[in-house]
């Protein structure tokens, strides 16, 4: 039987792909983490640090690391690439290879939190809507669901929309709403992946970036009346069961 795509480019993700386009060596995995803080963090920081999470598409384990180095120990991650899953693993992680919608199906845990960072855009809209469904049905009330994904919108969102052959479904805020409201989600809090003011250079970024923004929506609303706030080429969202 002729393999798909999925089989054929997921069996060696890590070495034909991630490891040409970037290198995460302690400077860009201090400045990840630094961004976290800012972004990731002030979601979670009131859960207990016993929660259960579950990272949907771990890859290579910087956000466990990242969840472990805030105090939270009670984590699994799951991915479809066996390179990937070796390296979480050396870095001291709990992962399983498979593949997460078999995983969501079959597991008899729930979670308090479920991440899918850069994870939802590699599925078709039929999948996705029984990934979302599945995903609200092993949270725990209460419990969170935070996602990173391509933004269809964004001024520059080209380079990570078209950056990947794995890439199936490109959302922006509007479109994510509506799959998780199906889902059974409530409400949806999405923000953008934009510059942070952790330092000086940050600071720079960020008025440059809202200047940017504001001068773009002043043509949209020439056009049509009405702006966008979310222009950034990838975005956060979450939501609480």
């Amino acid at each position: 039987m002729q393999k798909n795509h999925r089989e054929i480019l997921y069996s060696n993700y890590h070495s034909s792909f991630n490891s040409k386009i970037s290198v995460a060596d302690d400077k860009i995995l201090k400045s990840l983490y630094a961004h976290y803080d800012y972004k990731i963090y002030p979601i979670i920081k009131n859960y207990n640090k016993s929660a259960s999470i579950l990272e949907l598409g771990c890859g290579p384990g910087y956000l466990l690391n990242y969840l472990r180095m805030k105090g939270f120990e009670n984590s699994l991650g799951i991915d479809i690439s066996s390179e990937q899953i070796e390296i979480a693993t050396l870095k001291g992680n709990n992962v399983v290879e498979g593949d997460a919608i078999d995983f969501l199906r079959n597991s008899q845990n729930s979670f308090d939190m479920i991440f899918a960072f850069d994870f939802i855009e590699h599925f078709t809209k039929d999948e996705l809507l029984e990934i979302a469904k599945l995903v609200y049905q092993k949270l725990n009330d209460g419990g969170v669901f935070i996602i990173r994904t391509p933004n269809g919108q964004g001024v520059f969102s080209g380079t990570v929309i078209y950056g990947d052959l794995t890439h199936q479904t490109i959302f922006n805020p509007n479109s994510l709403v509506q799959l998780l409201s199906h889902a059974g989600f409530n409400k949806v809090e999405c923000f953008e992946n934009g510059p942070i003011s952790k330092n000086l250079k940050g600071f720079i970024r960020k008025v440059i970036w809202e200047f940017f923004k504001f001068m773009l929506n002043i043509f949209r609303m020439s056009e049509i009346g009405g702006k966008i706030n979310i222009l950034t080429q990838d975005f956060y969202a979450y939501s609480i069961k």
